[in-house]
């Protein structure tokens, strides 16, 4: 079910407390840029993950690869996106590129997720359908607005 869109986005800014002595973004700074981008993302498409974890769903990370590219440091600011691709299997990929307001790639975050049910503690089967269900706008989250409910 792979499919090509624009991926959403959002700004953010480098704040001193997300950088290590030498004044570079830390590793888990990185991965909380990402993570805010996810969330964002999510909420733009309208669906509340409150309802989410209420209905016994959470999304985990079962894998998340950084790929450093050129340095992001404090003060800088950079644009996130998020872009989710879809197969037909319990798992998905987001992937995230950091780039820097000068234009450079700063770093990418590969996540490869699924959706836990919280009271099997197993992936769902169909995750795709899961959040589709729930989205008001699906196509923010890389699936086709007919698979909305």
């Amino acid at each position: 079910m792979a499919n090509s869109y624009e991926p959403f986005s959002i700004r953010v800014d480098v704040r001193i407390g997300d950088v290590d002595p030498q004044l570079h973004v830390t590793g888990p700074a990185y991965q909380h840029y990402a993570d805010h981008a996810r969330f964002e993302c999510v909420q733009a498409a309208g669906i509340s993950v409150e309802e989410l974890l209420r209905d016994g769903l959470g999304p985990v990370n079962l894998e998340t690869t950084i790929r450093y590219h050129r340095e992001l440091r404090a003060g800088d600011c950079a644009e996130v996106t998020c872009a989710w691709t879809w197969s037909d299997g319990k798992t998905y990929r987001v992937e995230h590129a950091l780039t820097r307001s000068d234009g450079e790639l700063s770093a990418t975050v590969s996540h490869v997720s699924g959706l836990l049910d919280l009271n099997t503690r197993k992936l769902v089967p169909n995750p795709a359908e899961e959040w589709a269900r729930r989205a008001a706008d699906p196509t923010l989250l890389g699936l086709p607005a007919w698979m909305q409910v």
